[in-house]
């Protein structure tokens, strides 16, 4: 298995591609372009993974390594976020206390919505569990996850 590069395919469920970058071994970034890249590979077995989970919805994603370039605080939201099981959601107030951050605290939920919107891996980490919540994913591509995710 390649541990470095850009892959991407057309998702059936979509109609676009989804494109991942992987480094080390790690996906670093999950994005929907509008057209293939010319110069992205088509074979990877995250790629695979996460074009199961949103043309099949048959894949935990749970165990697909991510390396996170995101500020601390912000990771912890991210990474509690990979404990939510497939079909639950969580709304932001719920995120705040998995995270470990204070629910009392306003600058906490502004912390969580702000890592949902820049979350580079959308679908690896399932921002789109959070029910009122921002999404760093296309709305068509929350709307397709949700449904198959029947939520």
């Amino acid at each position: 298995m390649p541990v470095s590069g850009i892959y991407a395919r057309e998702s059936s469920t979509l109609g676009r591609p989804v494109q991942v970058g992987v480094v080390s071994g790690k996906v670093i970034n999950v994005s929907f372009p509008e057209s293939l890249p010319a110069d992205a590979e088509s074979d990877h077995e995250h790629l695979d993974a996460v074009l199961a989970a949103i043309d099949r919805g048959e894949t935990d994603l749970s165990s697909v390594p991510i390396g996170l370039t995101v500020p601390t605080d912000q990771r912890s939201v991210l990474e509690s976020l990979r404990n939510v099981p497939r079909g639950d959601t969580v709304d932001v107030a719920l995120l705040v206390r998995m995270a470990g951050l204070d629910p009392e605290d306003d600058d906490s939920e502004r912390v969580v919505r702000e890592a949902l919107a820049a979350n580079p891996v959308p679908v690896v980490v399932p921002d789109h569990r959070v029910k009122d919540g921002p999404s760093a994913a296309p709305d068509d591509v929350v709307e397709a996850l949700r449904k198959s995710e029947g939520i």
